[in-house]
């Protein structure tokens, strides 16, 4: 039995006036997603439970199979295990982005500009955490380099209760209010606001500035947590080789607390539009060819797309996760003369109106070779998936369904 998850970030929407009052999913072109809808079960999922914050972090352990009510202790430590980093009982990961503030001197008087910095590359990102590291650098505070804008700070044998907010969360708004405060938040805001008079003129920015790119002009922290404790996958499931596509550090490090495998890709992956789709889908096939009974490929463009504003972009990104990834490992798996199963989602929302991720139920489509069924000529989207009448409330049951 082989299974397959396709996790497009970000991809649900809300009707966008640009098109026409339609989603992108809508008015783009997706068969792929459209035939499994058409033959499995098909309807909405709640990613995230009432209460929570609608991350990709607990909304990906959803999708995973874990509750976020009992699994989730925060998002940069499970960033942290892909990262490498090793952590104790007692300390504390924060998620770094190195972020475009502007508008004043006064870091309280400042507008998120950008909470990627221009998809600042990981070399020149590695440089400016590596020059804030050598300042900051304790027994008791350690930065991490991780891969363009994502970063992470530990804080060894600390405790939690910081107040803080995701820089995409404030996009292009001022960040005023949002600024850390309760346990750690002092430290965080001397961190912060000494990153922002001197990253300025680093050299890596003052290079950005002349090229007329966004300057990663200070350090931002967010997602608050401790070493996490996942249930092995195999445990969970009974699937005992089980892999992990992703160029994002949250969804590598769930899947290796999960004991699942990181599985290589030869291409560029980026997590943006951008990315080499099809080395993804190669990289799958090659991971089912060779044993694996599960593999869970994440696609982080629709979400990047959504935080960014840029609409063509993301109904484009659809299109091509359609037909370059979910199309060749679909037909891989219908000649690979074994029953499989397959699960396409997103995580959450990330609308184009709003730049941020809501929690509102999501639509998914579950198909298995063993149980085909017939839905007509449905189309997979979030107006059908609402008409359907199918609601899973605790989206982490779907895996057990996948599986089993």
């Amino acid at each position: 039995m082989k299974s397959v998850v396709f996790l497009c970030d970000g991809m649900a929407d809300y009707p966008v006036e640009a098109l026409g009052g339609k989603t992108p999913l809508d008015v783009s072109s997706h068969p792929n997603m459209d035939k499994i809808a058409q033959g499995g079960l098909f309807g909405l999922a709640q990613t995230v439970p009432h209460g929570m914050k609608p991350g990709s972090d607990n909304a990906n352990l959803s999708v995973f199979g874990y509750d976020p009510l009992v699994y989730y202790t925060g998002r940069s430590p499970l960033e942290a295990v892909n990262m490498g980093i090793t952590l104790n009982a007692g300390d504390v990961a924060y998620r770094c982005n190195t972020v475009t503030l502007s508008g004043s001197d006064n870091i309280e008087d400042c507008v998120m500009t950008d909470y990627s910095a221009g998809e600042i590359s990981s070399e020149e990102s590695r440089q400016l955490i590596e020059a804030m590291d050598a300042h900051f650098r304790t027994e008791k505070v350690e930065l991490h380099p991780g891969i363009s804008y994502r970063h992470c700070l530990v804080l060894r044998d600390a405790q939690t209760g910081a107040e803080l907010t995701p820089p995409h969360d404030i996009s292009r708004k001022p960040v005023k209010g949002h600024l850390p405060q309760g346990e750690n938040g002092k430290l965080l805001l001397d961190m912060m606001k000494y990153s922002y008079s001197v990253l300025k003129d680093h050299p890596v920015n003052q290079k950005r500035v002349a090229e007329g790119k966004n300057p990663a002009n200070c350090l931002w922290f967010w997602g608050e947590g401790r070493k996490p404790a996942l249930t092995p996958f195999a445990e969970k499931f009974g699937v005992h080789k089980g892999g992990v596509i992703s160029a994002v550090d949250l969804i590598r490090g769930i899947g290796l607390c999960a004991g699942l495998e990181v599985l290589p890709v030869d291409g560029v992956i980026t997590g943006t539009y951008e990315t080499d789709f099809d080395a993804k889908a190669r990289a799958a096939i090659q991971a089912l060819k060779d044993g694996h009974e599960f593999v869970y490929i994440h696609m982080e463009g629709p979400d990047e797309c959504g935080h960014h504003g840029q609409i063509p972009e993301k109904v484009q990104c659809i299109q091509d996760i359609d037909t370059k990834v979910i199309g060749p490992v679909m037909e891989y798996l219908e000649n690979c003369g074994e029953d499989y199963a397959v699960l396409v989602m997103p995580d959450h929302p990330t609308p184009l109106c709003l730049l941020t991720h809501v929690a509102d139920p999501v639509p998914f489509a579950l198909f298995s070779s063993k149980h085909p069924m017939d839905n007509g000529k449905t189309v997979f989207n979030e107006h059908n998936a609402r008409a359907s009448g199918l609601f899973v409330p605790r989206a982490c049951d779907l895996m057990e369904k996948l599986l089993k």
